[in-house]
């Protein structure tokens, strides 16, 4: 298998639907089912990308965008956002965090809204990781 990719997601079939379509493309996944136990696994493993719902229980995907994207060790780990939430809802409430925090964030490196086709994903995934 290929370079390794954690889908974080709070859904089962989703986790599921996007392992299937990493493994037949040549990727590694593993899974996590929310921000907290993401942060654990991001720290062990080291992910080549991330694919990240917003809405989990625990810890929300924007808290753990941050969190990723403010730390020097994981900030260049490339990140898709695959979620129902609208991307313009989720950039505004990243925008919030930021006026909030005063520490701003770049936007993801994708944004997919729910639901998406296994051949957009796959083609996402590649963009990234070649």
């Amino acid at each position: 298998m290929g370079k390794t990719v954690l889908s974080v997601d709070d859904e089962d079939h989703i986790r599921e639907f996007v392992s299937t379509v990493l493994e037949e493309n040549g990727y590694t996944p593993i899974q996590a089912t929310n921000g907290e136990e993401a942060m654990d696994t991001i720290r062990q493993q080291k992910p080549d990308l991330i694919i990240m719902d917003i809405l989990m229980p625990k810890q929300s995907g924007i808290r753990l965008y941050r969190e990723l994207k403010t730390s020097e060790l994981l900030r260049d780990i490339p990140v898709i956002i695959y979620s129902g939430v609208s991307k313009r809802t989720a950039l505004r409430a990243q925008a919030a965090q930021t006026e909030t925090s005063g520490e701003s964030v770049p936007d993801p490196d994708a944004y997919l809204e729910k639901p998406v086709t296994p051949e957009r994903l796959a083609a996402t995934v590649k963009k990234l990781l070649g």
